[in-house]
């Protein structure tokens, strides 16, 4: 369900995070054994990404790549791939929907839950659920409904 690698030196707790994870996918009627995988990082390394992949120098708090929409970033990586444009990805025999990778970077998390005056916890949780839910296809103007009553539910 959730794959999880921590590339600070902050503790982090897991379970919260497979926690939301949960909710957020039954709040959006994910019917599929769904996988997604995380990655907390600190602040060079997300500049690094932001930099690469969406070519602004600086630190970005949360940046999703779904499997479809990371082969631009490859064809970036690998010149050769910018040759076949239909490039697609095959389906996992496991049955197992695979929706990509969501990236954290913890410090500036930290930083923004402190400019807004809540807990660092409640800055994760929305974060990762911006993430996901942009993993699951919708962009800013669709999903900010969303967000909010998951976020009810969370405190539930």
């Amino acid at each position: 369900m959730l794959e999880i690698r921590n590339f600070t030196q902050n503790e982090i707790d897991e379970n919260f995070f497979k926690k939301i994870t949960e909710i957020v996918l039954k709040e959006v009627d994910a019917k599929d054994k769904t996988e997604i995988s995380l990655a907390i990082v600190g602040d060079g390394r997300m500049r690094k990404l932001n930099k690469m992949y969406r070519g602004k120098n600086r630190v970005t708090d949360v940046l999703s790549f779904g499997d479809k929409t990371v082969i631009p970033y490859l064809a970036k990586a690998f010149p050769r791939l910018k040759k076949n444009k239909d490039i697609e990805f095959i389906d996992p025999p496991d049955n197992i929907k695979r929706l990509g990778e969501i990236i954290i970077c913890y410090p500036q998390a930290k930083k923004q839950a402190k400019e807004l005056n809540h807990s660092l916890e409640k800055e994760l949780t929305i974060l990762l659920i911006h993430g996901m839910l942009h993993l699951l296809g919708y962009n800013h103007e669709t999903m900010k409904d969303i967000e909010n009553i998951i976020l009810k539910k969370i405190k539930e």
